[in-house]
Formats: structure tokens, C-alpha cells, sequence
């Protein structure tokens, strides 16, 4: 069939191809793993039944992630979180306040993100083959190591597109259409339009860094989770993972080996079926004051003795004026300053690079009026009450900025894992046992951004 017109939504300074097709009760929010292809995808007629399929149950709004598809290219990689500011974007674009997210591999990891963060746009999460994390670790051993990971980027990069790369890539995600020569045919259009050599490695590497487990917990929306028992491409150990730990997710585990279930009649139809009954059974979901965020905490390093050098009316005013230049520079990151501490400020913002990129100006700031800061950030799950921010959060942020140095933008973990895909560099400052909190927390300072 004739692919639906292809428009666009700005996000920022990006233009994020878009497609809509349907209407009904519900938006469905369709997010592209790997390389993909807005037109080329509907030349398949199994890939556009199954298109027709989810159009049939409500709005089906489907888009190319940036750098990829007939999305602006040559823009680099993106971030987890400039990857949810282009689903938004697309949202806004269309009209709808609130989606059904559907997305498989990298893309479920964003639209998981997405789901704990804003919370007030997400209806349901549909994750088909997700991952929780790209690489091997003591809890995850399924995934694959650095050195598999570099080996199979190595080697795409030598072939992309070409007859060789398009047979493995038929192995791993529809082992059921090996002899389909014009399967194969279309999978080539796909990838050689999907992405560039260059931009198709640039995806792998930063696919091969996410990390998401941290914000498992935060996501509180109804949540369906689709995996093939013999997915070659995502372990169903991924789906397992995550339906442990996402409170009320519900796992449907299917026969078969082809990560692109569409192709198979029997897994398309258990996935249908599935869909539909979880989009029947929604209700409307209470609005929570949970969300996802990062926490940002900053002080005067010796403001004492500042203070007794200057003079109380002096410092006073200096401090004023420094004060009121944060809440300007957190507004200008799309953060919002909770309250002033005394000789710092709490603020909170929807992505960890935003917040980092922030405490780096903030610190550049003070500088600037003769003073030194210290910063310290975490991102977990906080509650947005009266204007207050509250959760454990907000106490290893507390901590953390403790921990700095004077002039340090210090971070957890947390943040330097979902930083993955920035230009933001990190190094390791160690573990450290944090005063009122149980265990050790490994730290990063940024060094440059």
C-alpha cells in the first residue's frame, strides 16, 4: 500500500520525520530500534499489516529517531534524553497529551526513561524484546561483552548494507526468512536508507553504553513486555529482567526465534492479541507525583570566612546576586530551582546532561563574581509535592555535594550512565560510603562539558 504522508516536528533545532496513521480511543507512540525507515518500512507488506494492525486499535503515530530514517541527519548521536525530548516533540506535533509507548531493543530503554520521567504524557509501556543494559555485568550475563560488541562493529562497519551484512543481520532477526530472497532484498533498502556506515557504528557504540537499570523502579504505568523465547538478537533474559523489577509489568513470553515477530503469522497474531486485550483493559491512570529527576545541589565553598572578610552587607549583596544568576541559568537548562540554601541552591531537572551542563555554567558563574562552588547530582525517583522536592533522591544529591571539592561537579552513577551518547567526560572518583545511607556509591567528577 501507498506509505502515509511523511511530516515533521522540530525538536529544538531537529527535524524528526513522522508518520500518523488511524484513529481511535488511544495514541500509540511507535519509537524505531536501530536503523529504520519511515517509507522503506511499508514496502514490506507483513511490516505494514502489522502497521494496519496497531492503527485498527487507535492513532498510531510512528517516527525516526534522529540521525537515521528521513530524519535530519549528520546531527551526531543522541542522548537518552534528547531521544525523549524528540518523542515529545512529535507528540506536541501531533496534538496528544498522553501515549501508548511502543518500542523494541535501544528504543524500549528510552521509552522506558521516558515513562518514569514524564509520567503525565505515558498511558502504558509496550516493550517488545527490551534491553536493560547493553553490556555483560555480574547481574546481566547475557548480554554481550565490550569485546563481542567491538568485534560485530568492527565488522559492519567493513560491509555495511552489502549482501554479506544484510545474511548475518537475517540470521539474528528473522532466522525464519534466511532463504527469503526478497526479504533480504527489502532488509538491505532498509539498513543502506536506514543510516550511513558512519552513523550506523556511531548507534551501535552508543547502544553498546546504555544502561538503564537505575530508573527500573520509577516507572509506574501499566506495562506490557513481548519477548520471542528464541530472540537471537535480545536475549529473553532482557524481558525477564526488566518484568521483575517494573512494578505490575506483565511478560508474554512467545514461541519462535524471529526478533521481527511480524514476519511470522503465528507470533504476529499472540502479539495482536496481547496488545489488544492490554489496550482493553487500560483504565484511566491517577495522575502520581513520582517521577523520575535529576537533583542537582550546589554551595559556596569557605562562605564563612567570605563572609567575615567582606562584611555581612557585602556579602550579602554578592550572594544575592550570584543566587539570582542560578535561578537563570537553571531556567535556561530547563531545570527549576526548588529553593536557596543558604549559600546554594536545589534545583531539579528532566535529564542528567541538562543538569550536569548546568552545574558546570553555574560553577563558571560563580567564578566569575569571585566565588568557588561545589555541585553534586543524582538522578532517581523523587516526589513533586507543594512545590518541594522529596525522596532519597534528594539525599544523595545532598551527600554527594558534600563530597566535592571545591570548583568539582561531582555525580553518581546514575547520572554518568544515563549521560551515555553526550559529549560530557567523566572520571571515576571511587566508591564512597555517604553519611546516612547504606553501602557504597560510586562517583564521578566531570571534567569537561
Amino acid at each position: 500500500m501507498e506509505p502515509p504522508e511523511v511530516r515533521y516536528a522540530k525538536s529544538g533545532e531537529i527535524h524528526i520525520a513522522y508518520q500518523v496513521v488511524g484513529s481511535g480511543p488511544v495514541d500509540f507512540l511507535l519509537a524505531r530500534s536501530g536503523v529504520y525507515h519511515l517509507e522503506v518500512a511499508w514496502d514490506h507488506p507483513l511490516n505494514a499489516r502489522y502497521h494496519q494492525q496497531l492503527a485498527s486499535l487507535g492513532r498510531l503515530i510512528a517516527f525516526d529517531k534522529r540521525g537515521t530514517g528521513l530524519s535530519d541527519r549528520d546531527v551526531g548521536v543522541a542522548t537518552l534524553e534528547e531521544r525523549m525530548d524528540d518523542g515529545r516533540a512529535v507528540l506536541d506535533a501531533v496534538g496528544s497529551t498522553r501515549a501508548i509507548l511502543v518500542a523494541a531493543r535501544d528504543a524500549a530503554s528510552v521509552a522506558l526513561l521516558f515513562a518514569a520521567t514524564y509520567p503525565e504524557r505515558t498511558r502504558g509501556l509496550i516493550l517488545m524484546s527490551p534491553l536493560a543494559t547493553g553490556l555483560w555485568s555480574a547481574d546481566c550475563p547475557w548480554a554481550p561483552t565490550r569485546e563481542q560488541w567491538e568485534e560485530r562493529i568492527r565488522r559492519d562497519a567493513s560491509d555495511w548494507g552489502s549482501s554479506a551484512h544484510v545474511e548475518r543481520l537475517a540470521q539474528e532477526l528473522a532466522p525464519s526468512r534466511v532463504d527469503d530472497a526478497e526479504f533480504k532484498r527489502w532488509l538491505g533498502r532498509l539498513v543502506r536508507n536506514g543510516a550511513s556506515p558512519s552513523a550506523g557504528m556511531a548507534l551501535a557504540r552508543m547502544n553498546m553504553e546504555i544502561d538503564v537499570r537505575s530508573a527500573i523502579g520509577a516507572v509506574h504505568v501499566p506495562t506490557l513486555i513481548l519477548h520471542a523465547k528464541g530472540d537471537r538478537a535480545v536475549s529473553v533474559e532482557h524481558g525477564r529482567y526488566l518484568a521483575a523489577r517494573i512494578p505490575g509489568a506483565r511478560l508474554v513470553e512467545t514461541t519462535g526465534a524471529d526478533h521481527l515477530f511480524w514476519l511470522s503469522t503465528e507470533q504476529s497474531k499472540v502479539i495482536y492479541d496481547e496488545i489488544r486485550r492490554f489496550v482493553q483493559g487500560l483504565s484511566d491512570v491517577p495522575e502520581t507525583d513520582r517521577v523520575l529527576t535529576t537533583v542537582l545541589f550546589t554551595d559556596v565553598v569557605e562562605s564563612t570566612r567570605r563572609a567575615s572578610h567582606l562584611g555581612d552587607r557585602a556579602w550579602s549583596d554578592l550572594l544575592d546576586r550570584f543566587l539570582n544568576e542560578a535561578r537563570t541559568e537553571t531556567a535556561r537548562f530547563r531545570g527549576k530551582t526548588i529553593k536557596s540554601t543558604g549559600d546554594g541552591v536545589l534545583a531539579i531537572f528532566d535529564g542528567p546532561t541538562r543538569a550536569v551542563r548546568c552545574a558546570c555554567a553555574l560553577r563558571d558563574r560563580a567564578r566569575e563574581a569571585g566565588l568557588e562552588i561545589r555541585a553534586g547530582l543524582h538522578t532517581g525517583e523523587c516526589m513533586l509535592r507543594d512545590g518541594d522536592v522529596q525522596g532519597i533522591a534528594v539525599h544523595i544529591a545532598a551527600r554527594i555535594s558534600r563530597e566535592a571539592g571545591g570548583g568539582e561537579v561531582l555525580v553518581s552513577g546514575t547520572v554518568r550512565d544515563l549521560s551515555v551518547g553526550s559529549d560530557i567526560r567523566f572520571t571515576d572518583r571511587g566508591f564512597r560510603t555517604l553519611k546516612g545511607l547504606e553501602g557504597e556509591w560510586r562517583t564521578f567528577s566531570v571534567v569537561a562539558s
